[in-house]
């Protein structure tokens, strides 16, 4: 017991207690020390030069261990003083009005330390610029659509109360009534409106589609008008791509509807002198709207406008054509002279009404036109005429300014 005593005076004499304890060493590890001390002092009773060798390359082994643990220890304040700096410089760049992200996090930062050029660090800044700018536009547009949606709400239920207000009720009721009771006469004394539904192989089904919801509109418009048209929908056939629209649209009120529908041709039904075949290819244009004559309007849309279809069909017929007199009264400038259904049939109610052409072609949409004509047709050719002769002299004179520049000998014997 006494060498065991001696050998640890010695040990804590040494300087590797004193080391530990100078840079914070842990309790356990003077324990651990003394334990390995005392039971190798234990097992042997009688000490020898060699075993202080052995002590040395322990106490070695010690101060290693204790300088690896002061490294790691070492570690953690430069990793936090280097993200600190990064995040400066990141403040300065943001001042200095370079392309930052306002809020970044530790794994960005580190991955932004880690880039190996200026350039590198710049590119991934703005790349996380960007993000953040589509993640704050996003959170608006969403806000905007919620938004939306709340004032749709209230409105539907403002809309609501106000359906269901009893006088309202009471007056669609009536209205109703009235607009079916004019129908139901024009089925009986009406002039007759014929669309042709044999057009149904020159579409597609969007186009068909198209055509239906115009014919939609043009029921609706026709209904409510003062002296409504008999609408005729001639061949007719069940399950066609029309018919199949046409319930989507009407639904249970497609059997309720005041029209003539039928399989037969207009020909079979209407004397053929007194129909006149609507397009926009007839060379006849229409002066005055025919209170005894029986109209017909092709049921087509056609995107790509293929000219001349429903001019083809109405001359195997030998039916006469019109187009209606755009160029007379409007100053035309861009598109065909193609017109949709329901805005051809908003023309032909404001002619049987009203007889006036300036008020039926103000429903011709106002982008392919200019204005109305007020000169009469001869003058405004002869005013286009001389603008066009101007011009083609002013052209001819450069022409002759340029020949001569360039051929000045030529000019001259041109001029002899």
């Amino acid at each position: 017991m006494q060498s065991a005593n001696m050998l640890l005076r010695r040990i804590v004499r040494c300087s590797g207690l004193p080391f530990a304890v100078q840079h914070g060493m842990k309790k356990d590890l003077f324990l651990f020390s003394r334990t390995l001390s005392l039971s190798h002092c234990l097992k042997q009773d009688k000490l020898e030069p060699s075993e202080k060798l052995d002590l040395d390359e322990w106490k070695k082994v010690m101060k290693s261990g204790l300088q690896e643990e002061v490294s790691e220890t070492a570690l953690e304040p430069k990793e936090l003083s280097s993200l600190a700096a990064a995040r400066e410089t990141l403040e300065m760049w943001r001042l200095a009005g370079r392309a930052v992200p306002e809020h970044i996090s530790e794994e960005q930062l580190k991955t932004f330390m880690e880039c190996p050029s200026k350039s590198a660090k710049k590119k991934y800044l703005k790349y996380l610029h960007l993000k953040e700018l589509h993640k704050k536009n996003d959170k608006r547009k969403m806000d905007e659509k919620r938004e939306r949606r709340l004032e749709a709400q209230d409105q539907a239920s403002k809309t609501d109360e106000t359906k269901n207000c009893p006088f309202v009720c009471l007056w669609s009721r009536t209205m109703d009534q009235a607009y079916n009771w004019r129908a139901a006469q024009s089925m009986v004394f009406g002039q007759p409106l014929v669309f042709d539904m044999s057009y149904e192989k020159e579409m597609s089904l969007r186009e068909v589609t198209n055509t239906v919801k115009q014919i939609v509109m043009s029921e609706s418009s026709n209904r409510r008008s003062v002296d409504p048209f008999h609408i005729h929908f001639c061949n007719f056939k069940d399950d066609s791509l029309y018919h199949r629209e046409f319930i989507k649209n009407y639904r249970d009120a497609w059997d309720k509807l005041l029209i003539t529908v039928t399989e037969q041709c207009y020909t079979e039904i209407f004397p053929k002198e007194k129909l006149i075949y609507l397009t926009a290819d007839s060379p006849n244009v229409m002066k005055t709207f025919d209170h005894d004559k029986i109209y017909i309007v092709g049921s087509l849309v056609d995107k790509s406008i293929k000219t001349g279809v429903s001019l083809a069909r109405a001359k195997r017929l030998g039916l006469e054509t019109a187009a209606l007199p755009l160029e007379k009264y409007l100053l035309w400038s861009t598109g065909a002279k193609n017109l949709t259904l329901d805005q051809m049939m908003h023309i032909l109610l404001t002619l049987k009404d009203t007889a006036d052409w300036k008020k039926a072609l103000e429903f011709v949409p106002k982008r392919k036109y200019c204005g109305f004509v007020n000169k009469p047709v001869k003058e405004l050719k002869k005013t286009l005429d001389l603008i066009n002769t101007l011009k083609l002299r002013k052209g001819q004179e450069k022409v002759d300014k340029q020949f001569a520049k360039n051929y000045p000998k030529k000019y001259k014997l041109k001029q002899k």
